[in-house]
């Protein structure tokens, strides 16, 4: 039989177009590779989202080439599809460029081609983890200033509440982590009203144990919503943010300032104080001057949020962003990029320290290796527990130290 290897790369979606593609070729007779080098099939699932995504992706299609020189190479995700024709020539090592898939049939070079299935709502195997990701829809509405990904993605799609409900149940996990390019917007394309999401998560939060949602745009973080999410026992929100600055979210052409970000936090955690709080911000984008900077460090110090990543603007080809003026300097960038990371490191730190000696519920994730729902799985620091905990089962833990993010924990006494 032939064995095939599928090399991941890129967001939490990606995974989830990977996770088919795996279950596709099983389908089709093929057998998981347990090295790259014993594979016949290579399949790097490519990220374009900004330049150093691009170059990991070229770096990382050169090295499994050189790993499996016999082998046939096909490159798919978001580079393949961008860049198609012109990847394909740029780098001949590989055998093929299949933007979104790979096709049913797995043939010999040349050069680009298109999938033969919609890879949205391809069937998945189950999962092998406690917990799956599950992209619900694809593709994107809004123009932010900075952002390609409507360009090569699409216009959004959303999946029927029926088929991700079906996922969910053939994955048999624990948790759910629900992702899309814009999550809140569920359903509008298919004519179900602007909160179509709210009974998606009813639904879910019924079959699985927990269900976290991530990529939440600000404005779309509504009262409904908010105890929706609370309601899954997860209240964990992962807000897409970007800047606190008025004048340059305007540029970026996004929704809100830092006041109203700030007072939506403080209302939830009114209401729940335990709720975490993730986000990302762009450094250094166009225009963004002294005084920018110095409210986005204001804003990162007050609010304090739990998990905090910050990119350094990367301008991408056809975007709006790259025909403003006042571009910053990539060492100015990169030296407000070191400020805010050591700011929000030392945020993070000051959290997780304040949860020794506290007990915590945790799903363990593998032997040794558990989270609570403060931490969404990869993205956030973990939990070490005693390695005879059950896999897949929740247990009562008590945290005994923490090392940055990563906190150590014990059997909580009966």
């Amino acid at each position: 039989m032939r064995r095939f290897w599928v090399e991941t790369l890129g967001c939490p979606k990606n995974q989830v177009d990977s996770h088919k593609l795996t279950g596709l070729l099983s389908r089709d007779g093929m057998v998981a590779a347990t090295t790259p080098e014993e594979a016949e099939l290579v399949v790097v699932n490519t990220c374009a989202f900004i330049e150093e995504a691009r170059q990991e992706s070229v770096d990382t299609a050169l090295a499994l080439r050189a790993a499996a020189p016999d082998a046939e190479l096909v490159l798919t995700g978001c580079m393949a599809e961008r860049y198609g024709t012109e990847l394909a020539e740029a780098l001949p090592e590989a055998d093929r460029v299949a933007g979104f898939g790979v096709p049913v049939s797995i043939g010999a070079k040349p050069g680009p081609s298109l999938p033969a299935f919609d890879l949205l709502n391809l069937p998945r195997p189950p999962a092998t983890a406690p917990w799956a990701y599950v992209k619900i829809a694809e593709g994107c509405d809004r123009r932010c200033g900075y952002c390609a990904i409507p360009s090569f993605r699409g216009p959004q799609r959303s999946r029927s509440l029926e088929a991700v409900v079906a996922e969910v149940e053939a994955l048999g996990v624990r948790e759910v982590v629900l992702v899309a390019q814009d999550l809140a917007s569920y359903g509008r394309d298919q004519g179900r009203g602007e909160r179509a999401i709210i009974p998606l998560v009813d639904d879910l939060r019924r079959r699985v144990d927990w269900v976290r949602l991530l990529y939440l745009y600000p404005s779309d973080l509504t009262d409904p919503l908010v105890d929706a999410i609370c309601a899954t026992g997860v209240p964990y929100f992962d807000l897409s943010l970007q800047h606190v600055s008025r004048p340059l979210l305007a540029r970026m052409r996004r929704w809100g300032d830092g006041d109203r970000f700030s007072a939506r936090i403080a209302d939830i955690r009114r209401r729940r104080p335990e709720a975490v709080f993730r986000s990302n911000f762009i450094v250094g984008y166009p225009g963004e001057t002294e005084a920018d900077h110095d409210a986005l460090l204001d804003f990162v110090a007050e609010v304090r949020l739990d998990w905090c990543g910050f990119f350094t603007y990367s301008a991408e080809a056809g975007t709006y962003a790259t025909t403003l003026d006042h571009q910053v300097p990539a060492e100015l960038a990169a030296e407000r990029h070191r400020e805010l990371t050591e700011l929000q490191d030392g945020i993070t730190a000051a959290k997780r320290d304040q949860l020794i000696g506290r007990p915590v519920e945790v799903l363990v994730d593998s032997p040794g290796v558990a989270r609570s729902f403060r931490e969404a799985p990869e993205i956030d620091g973990i939990i070490s527990v005693p390695d005879h905990l059950p896999v897949g089962q929740f247990h009562t833990v008590q945290v005994v130290d923490a090392q940055g993010p990563d906190l150590m924990a014990e059997v909580a006494a009966a």
